[in-house]
């Protein structure tokens, strides 16, 4: 029996679908499940991250992953610097 993703086809939602006939400048993608299709190569589209669409430029490198990968929703952190601790520090 062949797997699930042969028998039904890949997962891609309907307004992707959508997306691939016309040809808009910047379209706005509210979902971060589905993955990129390759008909959406060379478009610029604004991926949803909770908080504000963050714009993104789909390329072929991009096409099958998920479109939350590319949207990052947390803030990076920088860590605190603690002087005089570790090797070679003053702290000896």
């Amino acid at each position: 029996m062949p797997r699930r993703s042969i028998r039904k086809g890949s997962f891609v939602d309907a307004f992707l679908l959508k997306m691939r006939s016309n040809r808009e400048s910047c379209r706005k993608i509210w979902s971060r499940r589905p993955p990129i299709p390759p008909e959406l190569v060379d478009r610029s589209v604004q991926i949803y991250n909770g908080k504000t669409p963050v714009r993104c430029k789909i390329t072929e490198g991009k096409v099958g992953h998920k479109s939350g990968e590319f949207a990052l929703a947390r803030k990076r952190r920088k860590l605190p610097r603690t002087e005089g601790r570790g090797k070679g520090g003053k702290g000896r």
